[in-house]
């Protein structure tokens, strides 16, 4: 497997989770770091899986930089010439970009890349673009981890639909056991958001509908997990608003605070697959959230969906599940129990499986 660095990102989780559950079904797995890598290493300590730095370079295209990328480069392909793997997966764009023509010199069997966000970021660099249209012309499949992501795929990049399929995230069995509420000191119902403060994340029409519900006499305590450069704007917005929003920087204990919620709310104007609500579906909370990219796959029928950037729709849809106690908690008991049936790790790691048996097996037949 191959990714940039072992940060704590979606990607990186989901990465560890599968390297980890293909190690403890007797898969050798190599976890390749392109950059460095990271505090989720040592999710994989005494995993059985091999983490090698490969040593690249972020940053300009000088001499220097240009140098060591080569050296890492080939470095990467004499590793994968040396272990023979039968499947590489390529993790994130700088990745798959590598891993392309990599697996060719070095004749991996099946190159297989993660596509694990819509395109927008992507959209106005044509360059970016460009590579990665040669590099998915040299990959022999391609997984979404949403619906909504494959069918951008197909649809802006003409990718065969043969060569896509949809595998969701998975979810660590810790996230499905009960935790220990963290103490938020308030007497007004607590919704929570896990979200880095980014524009995207529409944390501002979040402020919008907690302030309208405090106008019309249903304030909340507003707990915002997640860090990001909107902070000072979005700090100053709750104090115009009056809104008693709590902002509590990047955690890791996340699930005390899942625990305490009364409900869960992401306002994404865009989105892939949201580990936050898979984790508060896990939790049993009820989630309110936009019905963009992979979200509505998640909640549908499980939790109250409202259109994107619409402040009021969102006001309206926390009120309902704050005003209605037990239908609130019929929804958080079905999105659990759906989680259960299909977000788990090993249902994650036994459809990658599959898969790989599958790619192996047809490319084994086309060489006869």
């Amino acid at each position: 497997m191959l990714i940039g660095q072992l940060g704590l990102g979606g990607a990186e989780k989901q990465l560890v989770l599968l390297a980890r559950g293909l190690s403890a079904r007797g898969v050798r797995t190599h976890l390749l770091v392109m950059f460095e890598k990271g505090p989720r290493e040592e999710e994989l300590r005494d995993s059985g899986v091999s983490v090698v730095e490969l040593g690249f370079h972020r940053g300009s295209l000088g001499r220097r930089s240009l140098i060591i990328n080569v050296r890492a480069f080939l470095r990467f392909v004499a590793f994968l010439r040396r272990e023979k793997p039968q499947v590489l997966q390529a993790f994130l764009l700088h990745a798959y970009l590598m891993a392309a023509p990599a697996a060719r010199l070095a004749r991996v069997p099946v190159l297989v890349a993660g596509r694990r966000s819509l395109g927008f970021f992507k959209k106005d660099d044509r360059v970016a673009l460009a590579l990665e249209r040669i590099a998915t012309r040299w990959t022999d499949f391609l997984v979404a981890n949403a619906r909504a992501i494959a069918d951008e795929v197909r649809r802006e990049e003409k990718v065969p639909a043969a060569k896509i399929s949809v595998i969701p995230n998975g979810m660590r069995p810790s996230e499905f056991e009960p935790a220990a509420p963290a103490e938020v000191d308030t007497t007004l119902p607590v919704v929570l958001c896990v979200a880095n403060l980014a524009a995207h994340k529409g944390h501002r029409y979040l402020l919008e509908a907690c302030g309208t519900l405090r106008r019309t006499g249903s304030p909340c305590t507003l707990v915002l997990i997640g860090d990001g450069p909107e902070r000072p704007a979005l700090r100053q917005r709750a104090d115009h608003l009056g809104v008693d929003a709590r902002f509590l920087g990047s955690r890791t204990d996340v699930s005390g605070f899942l625990a305490r919620a009364d409900v869960v709310v992401l306002p994404s104007l865009y989105e892939g697959s949201s580990n936050a609500v898979m984790e508060a579906m896990a939790a049993g909370r009820t989630v309110v959230a936009t019905a963009v990219g992979g979200t509505p796959e998640l909640l549908e029928g499980r939790g109250v969906l409202v259109p994107p950037a619409d402040p009021d729709a969102l006001a309206e849809g926390l009120r309902r599940v704050l005003d209605d106690r037990e239908a609130a908690r019929a929804l958080g008991r079905g999105a659990r129990e759906w989680a259960l049936a299909n977000l788990t790790a090993d249902v994650m790691v036994d459809r990658y499986l599959a898969l790989y048996r599958r790619l192996l097996a047809g490319r084994r037949a086309a060489r006869r």
